[in-house]
């Protein structure tokens, strides 16, 4: 990997194209170097679990509405829309399985400078492939430049620091595993990305406070305007540039300042993309930082007879997560018990709350309006507070991957002053947890979400060609979505038409 230094650039200075952070970009997405076989194998794990939590949101109100609008604009060739037949305009087929894939925030992560969820570059790339009949090798290399390319962003630049969503990350990731697939030339790329990026540069105040159904929308329309991008990019149409370094650009008015200097690491020429093998994917549907949090509690639990007899819980943790989903965020919807499920989904308190209670946790049961209201729980997660421990804080930020950790140590004071204290750094799922997961946790995930949603042969099918993805030729990647019977999307909520 090499270190490429990024900062603002005055209009007058000599800084040419191939210095921009867009034009290394997109070196390292025209790059043929071949993808490592255990990239590979990661790559099809993540369509495995993309598909596994599209399966379980397919009824939810934002899925099917986002799947409304793209069934509004059939297209041949085009893209497979998760749940139904047919094939639809790419832009929008990633759209609505963008929507899908995101809804319950369950799938895979990456955290370091930034955080993200770098399964997102899934929906797009694959929309494409599907449209422009490439086969599944294509697919694999332009997936694994997304992965490399969100995940080496995400290393280097801090977005919500500046209260910037971290979905400004995806767009030129997503266009840049697109020109892998397409193998289109440098420039084109460079074009794209920076178009991306341009377009997909929004505030953090849809992760904040009251949070609504466009947490789940914020990175499908990343992946589409990422679409768009790349089609007016291969018309010959131009970004604006240097898109990061300008003198009005991304980081002189969005992140640090014109002072602000950051250290991006890219592959060199000729380098295997294994970033990938650096992100981890969530056994339970929380915000990742809560995964760990899940576990430890689950653990505790046992230790505690009466949880009435709870007089405090303090939860010892990284800046992050005490800012983001603790109680250093000073949101009072976080503690509300008719919150949203995204929300909820954001509040490390009620989750700890409830996985004490039950020992589990479900990705609708734990969230249920009667669970989220129960007495004894409102009474139990108002005794919960985050606190900033330092310690934690760096190994969140930890560069090593074997220090790094995303968990807490919990501090459970009884009301006769018994205090009982544990702590967990990774979630047992993570890779250097107590249960790594491997391909048979991303069948399994697939299988249990997909119950009661896909039958049993289509889930088979889906699971065998997903498997042979490299052997796919053009024209059969649309073997990688899977329908449903029409009276599983008649559970979907009835919702008003729009203008589609």
């Amino acid at each position: 990997m090499k270190s490429h230094h990024v900062r603002t650039r005055g209009s007058a200075e000599g800084f040419p194209r191939e210095e921009h952070l867009a034009w290394k970009i997109a070196e390292v997405a025209t790059d043929p170097v071949e993808v490592p076989a255990e990239t590979e194998e990661m790559v099809i794990n993540r369509i495995i679990d993309n598909a596994a939590v599209a399966a379980a949101s397919l009824t939810r109100r934002p899925v099917a509405n986002a799947r409304a609008q793209a069934l509004a604009h059939p297209y041949d060739p085009g893209a497979a829309v998760f749940g139904v037949r047919g094939t639809y305009s790419p832009e929008w087929a990633a759209w609505a399985n963008g929507v899908a894939v995101r809804e319950l925030d369950f799938h895979d992560t990456f955290l370091a400078a930034e955080y993200s969820h770098p399964g997102d570059n899934i929906p797009p790339i694959l929309a494409v492939a599907q449209h422009s009949r490439r086969s599944g090798a294509d697919l694999i290399r332009g997936l694994a430049t997304g992965y490399e390319i969100q995940i080496d962003l995400v290393r280097g630049i801090c977005l919500h620091e500046h209260k910037i969503d971290h979905v400004a990350h995806l767009g030129p990731s997503a266009a840049a595993g697109i020109g892998t697939l397409l193998s289109l030339d440098t420039e084109t790329v460079y074009q794209a990305v920076g178009q991306a990026l341009h377009t997909t540069t929004a505030t953090r105040q849809s992760r904040k406070g009251e949070i609504s159904s466009w947490k789940a929308y914020a990175p499908a329309f990343a992946g589409k305007m990422a679409v768009e991008a790349v089609d007016r990019a291969m018309r010959g149409e131009g970004a604006p540039s240097p898109i990061w370094e300008g003198e009005d650009g991304v980081i002189a008015w969005l992140l640090g300042g014109p002072n602000a200097e950051y250290q991006v690491p890219l592959p060199s020429p000729g380098e295997a993309k294994r970033a990938i093998l650096d992100s981890y994917t969530k056994e339970h549907s929380a915000e990742y930082q809560s995964q760990a949090v899940i576990d430890l509690a689950r653990s505790m639990r046992t230790k505690i007879d009466d949880f009435s007899q709870i007089e405090s819980i303090v939860l010892h943790t990284s800046h992050h997560t005490h800012y983001v989903i603790g109680t250093g965020s000073n949101d009072p919807q976080k503690f509300d018990p008719k919150a949203s499920r995204e929300t909820l989904d954001h509040s490390v308190m009620y989750i700890f709350a409830v996985a004490l209670q039950d020992g589990t946790w479900h990705h609708e049961h734990s969230y249920a309006p009667e669970r989220a209201q129960r007495p004894d729980t409102v009474e139990l997660w108002h005794t919960i507070s985050t606190a900033e421990d330092p310690e934690w804080t760096r190994r969140y930020h930890a560069s090593d991957p074997s220090k790094k950790a995303f968990g807490a140590r919990a501090v459970i004071t009884l009301a006769n002053g018994e205090v009982i204290e544990d702590e967990l750094a990774v979630a047992d799922a993570h890779p250097l947890g107590a249960r790594p997961f491997v391909r048979e946790q991303y069948i399994n995930k697939f299988r249990m979400l997909a119950e009661g949603v896909i039958d049993s042969k289509e889930q088979d099918r889906f699971l065998d060609a997903v498997q042979r993805t490299r052997e796919l030729c053009g024209g059969e990647l649309g073997q990688l979505n899977f329908t449903v019977s029409e009276d599983v999307l008649g559970r979907a909520p009835k919702t008003p038409k729009g203008l589609f």
